[in-house]
């Protein structure tokens, strides 16, 4: 699939720089970091399957996911790449890394393991299912409907980056529908017993108050990724790029260029 997709900085940087979003989000999330480091590097981002601009597809599992990221880095004719994910986006990064471990570099995982997470999406998809796209006349009114779900106003400002009016009529950028059939593969990870591990560079980067990383995850990481360095973003919970965008920077940087 075709992915949609921006571009920043310097084409001909080595290594291209593959930025990969999380659940719900799109490729607008990685603005404020690809600014940050587009002085000296070339920076890809799409938006992934289901999101954003890109199309919708019911296959929507990592496996269809990582083949897409190749594919873009074939259409753009790129040798190995830094591939950067955040959540969602990490996993992406994390099985491409494994099944084509040619085509990757380095990887940088932000908030997020090669694990099973527990179902934490049902309110937000509930949320989002019950703006009424029909009748709506706002993105106010779509605001205070998900605040009958969502207490978080920085969650709900997130969401409606995805909600767009075109020719008249309201609609989210992303799949619903698909999202909610994939979710549980979503919050999985593909099996692994087959694969070897990725024998590059890997940074783990997580937010200091976030659960993602916990200690029990650890084996799985060192298992697939034992070149992998863990680094915390103080202040940081699992939206750490928006958070604490310099210190991800900072910390993408000293990576990147390690």
């Amino acid at each position: 699939m075709r992915l949609h997709l921006r571009e920043y900085g310097q084409p001909g940087a080595r290594p291209p720089v593959i930025l990969l979003h999380g659940l719900f989000g799109s490729a607008g999330n990685w603005h404020g970091i690809a600014r940050r480091l587009e002085a000296e590097h070339h920076l890809l981002v799409p938006d992934l399957r289901n999101h954003g601009r890109s199309a919708h597809a019911t296959a929507a599992g990592y496996e269809a996911m990582a083949a897409d990221v190749v594919e873009l880095l074939d259409q753009a004719n790129l040798g190995p790449a830094a591939m950067v994910g955040h959540s969602m986006g990490g996993k992406v990064a994390l099985w491409l890394a494994l099944q084509w471990p040619e085509r990757v570099e380095r990887l940088a995982a932000l908030d997020i393991a090669p694990v099973t997470y527990p179902h934490r999406f049902g309110d937000i998809l509930s949320a989002l299912e019950a703006v009424d796209l029909t009748s709506l006349t706002s993105r106010a009114e779509a605001d205070a409907t998900l605040a009958t779900h969502l207490r978080n106003a920085d969650l709900r400002a997130y969401l409606l980056q995805n909600l767009v009016l075109e020719q008249g009529y309201w609609r989210w950028r992303m799949s619903l529908a698909n999202l909610r059939e994939a979710l549980p593969r979503l919050l999985d990870f593909p099996q692994t017993s087959a694969v070897q591990p990725f024998p590059g560079p890997a940074l783990f980067l997580y937010g200091a108050r976030s659960d993602y990383i916990q200690g029990r995850y650890l084996p799985a990481i060192r298992a697939l990724f034992p070149f992998a360095r863990l680094r915390a973003v103080a202040g940081a919970g699992h939206w750490l790029y928006a958070e604490q965008p310099d210190a991800v920077a900072r910390a993408l940087q000293g990576f990147l260029q390690a």
